[in-house]
């Protein structure tokens, strides 16, 4: 019996084949999604249109797009929300798709974010075929589908376009693509704050195998038969795209390196390492109902926390238990706006693998079950989510 081809070794016109049933599976659950939501709005008198693409995030999107950066409000209690919080890709995305369509600003964004989805789809499952096999990536694409907060990956936001450009520049460093993989963590620098956590998993994946080579004296093959300056190159492109925004926004606020602190202190927004976050969860236990729901946010960090060393157990690479420890720590430690956690641990699909393996092992009908009765599950709270509150 021959063994079934290694990733490296798939044709290119065999790639998009082997990951067809993770698109169309993650194709199909996003639909599913989206007409819950349309059914749900109409029932309310909401347009599910306005809900996807402009509220919160969404309309600070189009507007740099539109007018570009310089726009601010400043709100009662003195804080000043900049549009310089957000960083560039996105909104340069939506007026490049606006200028070549009669797509508005907004529509461009659902666009952008629709085709990035499937991107990062593919990415996932691009990265859980390499580590894992192709039957754990399926399923790891399907599982990130079926996120509770799954419906951000339909919605003219950045964590779509930021997890594709994230899981093909760490799928490039375990192929050993590293100026692919460096431009990609460049772009990814250009659309959240937490493209940090791509540079540095490539950094450490390449001093890894730098020290690696000069261990054995050069004498050893390098496995991903890449020569050293791809490398050093790779190294000193990755953070090009996020050094540069954050060096704009000090040289346009004046304050140097810090300007882009001082943003996000504007909108209340910082690094503190947990600690308010955790006197959030505190204060939830100063009422049954409200008990309830801060139980539910500690068993929520345990579970991303077990989900982390397991990982570690079943031996990730390197590069994507960086990845993945930055992107969580980023997402808990924050100072301001609990409500975004969830959403902010999009990007760490890492965490799903574990997952994904169990299904694998599992029967296919009844990992199949599973997956439906979570995306029924997640869909109808997608729909409750966008009419309600929705992400901050």
């Amino acid at each position: 019996m021959t063994p079934p081809q290694s990733p490296a070794e798939t044709p290119p016109g065999g790639a998009l084949r082997r990951a067809a049933p993770a698109l169309l599976g993650y194709a199909a659950v996003r639909a599913l999604g989206l007409v819950t939501l349309a059914v749900w709005s109409a029932v309310n008198g909401r347009s599910a249109h306005r809900l996807l693409s402009g509220r919160w995030d969404s309309l600070w999107y189009t507007r740099v797009a539109d007018l570009g950066y310089g726009y601010e409000v400043r709100l009662p209690n003195g804080d000043v929300h900049s549009n310089l919080a957000f960083f560039p890709l996105l909104p340069w995305l939506e007026r490049t798709v606006h200028a070549v369509s009669p797509l508005s600003y907004a529509d461009a964004g659902l666009l952008v974010s629709a085709v990035a989805s499937l991107a990062a789809a593919w990415g996932i499952f691009a990265v859980a075929d390499h580590v894992h096999g192709g039957r754990v990536g399926v399923w790891a694409a399907l599982v990130w589908a079926v996120l509770p907060v799954g419906i951000v990956q339909s919605m003219a936001y950045s964590e779509s376009l930021f997890t594709a450009l994230a899981a093909w520049s760490l799928y490039a460093v375990l192929t050993g693509r590293w100026l692919t993989a460096g431009l990609l963590a460049a772009f990814a620098g250009l659309t959240r704050p937490v493209g940090v956590a791509v540079v540095a998993a490539l950094w450490v994946a390449a001093v890894t195998a730098f020290v690696g080579e000069h261990r054995h004296g050069g004498s050893t093959p390098r496995t991903d038969g890449a020569r050293p300056w791809r490398r050093a190159l790779a190294m000193i492109i990755a953070p090009l795209g996020a050094a540069g925004y954050v060096l704009w926004v000090g040289h346009r606020t004046g304050r140097g390196p810090f300007g882009y602190l001082d943003v996000q202190a504007g909108w209340r927004n910082g690094f503190d390492g947990g600690y308010a976050f955790g006197r959030f969860v505190a204060e939830k236990f100063t009422s049954f109902p409200s008990a309830l729901a801060g139980a539910a946010l500690i068993l929520g960090v345990v579970l991303v926390l077990l989900l982390y060393v397991t990982g570690v157990r079943q031996g990730q690479p390197p590069a994507l238990l960086v990845y993945t420890g930055i992107v969580v720590a980023l997402a808990l430690c924050a100072s301001s706006y609990f409500g975004s956690k969830p959403r902010l641990l999009l990007p760490a699909f890492p965490l799903l693998f574990p997952l994904a393996r169990a299904l694998a092992r599992s029967r296919p009908s009844r990992s199949a079950l599973v997956i439906g009765l979570v995306a029924v599950a997640s869909a109808v709270y997608g729909a409750f989510w966008l009419n309600g509150s929705g992400p901050p």
